[in-house]
């Protein structure tokens, strides 16, 4: 009588092809979400979270007190770094801060290092500041091609930027 040998299991050869195929499609994966692309964009989601705070928080601050922190007419590509904004009894987001438009916290929070990111555009119609810009360049392919990063760092409509179709980098405006 003859016996058939029955393995159960799989060969090495088996083995190795399923290994080959998770591996390619990890790699498929990987490609595809662009882990670096997706901290960018990470980044580029509180920027944009924090430009508009600071630009409901000035807004506010000038409908309850009648204008701008700021005592010039404009303020053009103004970085809201520590120096500028933060930092002396004339700093603008600490003045925002005490009128209590902004939490006390909100600049140990984002850090002085993202309120630089921050560049901030006042001008004033017929003798009026009402215009307000606050602008950060985005880092994530996401955010550049967002068709509301179209505005020179001033918070003019630039034709040149990528999300025009142009080829020029521009910022990302709460106005």
């Amino acid at each position: 009588m003859q016996y058939k040998k029955h393995s159960s299991g799989f060969t090495l050869i088996e083995i190795l092809i399923v290994v080959a195929l998770l591996g390619a499609l990890v790699v498929g994966l990987l490609a595809t979400l662009d882990p670096f692309q997706q901290v960018k964009k990470g980044a580029d989601t509180a920027t944009r979270n924090m430009a508009a705070d600071i630009y409901r928080s000035f807004v506010s601050y000038q409908a309850v007190k009648g204008q701008f922190p700021w005592t010039s007419d404009d303020i053009t590509g103004l970085a809201a770094s520590a120096n500028a904004v933060t930092e002396g009894s004339t700093g603008y987001i600490t003045q925002v801060i005490s009128a209590g438009e902004l939490k006390t916290e909100f600049v140990n929070t984002v850090g002085a290092t993202n309120l630089g990111k921050i560049f901030l555009t006042s001008t004033a119609v017929s003798g009026v500041r009402n215009n307000l810009s606050v602008c950060f360049m985005p880092e994530s392919k996401t955010f550049r091609a967002d068709t509301n990063a179209r505005y020179g760092v001033n918070g003019e409509v630039s034709s040149g930027c990528a999300a025009t179709g142009g080829a020029t980098a521009c910022y990302w405006c709460a106005k």
